[in-house]
């Protein structure tokens, strides 16, 4: 056997082919070495395209767990609350950051565990979990929170609940209400384009949003 013929027996092709990368006159490390730096560059720019978003970023580096709100989504709760005490309408926050393991444990509410399903999303594949979601109620004079969408607290002759969807969707947000198969009507997102897969991914939107 000639040493053409043992490096391609190494390779796994047959004697006097050559491989693809090998025809396109890339071989495989270049073609692995300018997939990371296509992956990389975007992960430093933070920016990155969504056919870059498709390539798990912790292949070329570690990701850091997700432990809280994005800045972005914690300052548009906080506006949230504000503008909506400006109306007379008082917003609990009822939920923010949700761990895999809390979403996990929320999943099987209704399948195993008692009560109503609350959730389709596992653990991983909530906004929730990656800090770009939170979930609101109201709460009465006497301080009590209720999921009362009709509940006119304010006196103005329109529902508090949508009031409060309304001013969340000129801060950015979008409302699980909106949703077509399964609507989450507590719920409000900022996924500033990225998909649950991204995420999944370890892509991260950038800290200013």
């Amino acid at each position: 056997m000639n040493k053409n013929n043992q490096a391609n027996a190494v390779a796994g092709t047959r004697p006097g082919t050559r491989s693809a990368a090998a025809r396109r006159g890339m071989p495989g490390w270049a073609a692995l070495a300018a997939l990371a730096g296509f992956v990389i560059a975007a992960a430093v720019a933070q920016n990155a395209h969504p056919l870059q978003r498709s390539v798990p970023l912790d292949w070329f580096k570690e990701v850091p767990p997700v432990t809280g709100l994005h800045p972005a989504v914690a300052a548009g709760r906080d506006k949230l609350v504000a503008q909506a005490a400006k109306i007379g309408i008082k917003v609990a926050i009822t939920d923010e950051f949700r761990s895999s393991q809390e979403q996990d444990a929320l999943y099987r509410q209704g399948r195993g565990d008692g009560g109503a399903i609350v959730t389709k999303a596992k653990g991983g594949e909530s906004y929730h979990n990656y800090g770009l979601a939170i979930d609101f109620a109201l709460r009465t004079p006497a301080g009590k929170v209720i999921w009362d969408m009709e509940y006119d607290g304010n006196r103005n002759g329109r529902a508090d609940w949508l009031e409060v969807v309304a001013i969340a969707k000129k801060l950015g947000f979008a409302w699980g209400g909106d949703w077509t198969s399964f609507k989450d009507y507590p719920h409000l997102q900022m996924d500033f384009g990225y998909s649950i897969r991204d995420l999944q991914n370890g892509w991260r939107p950038p800290a200013q949003g």
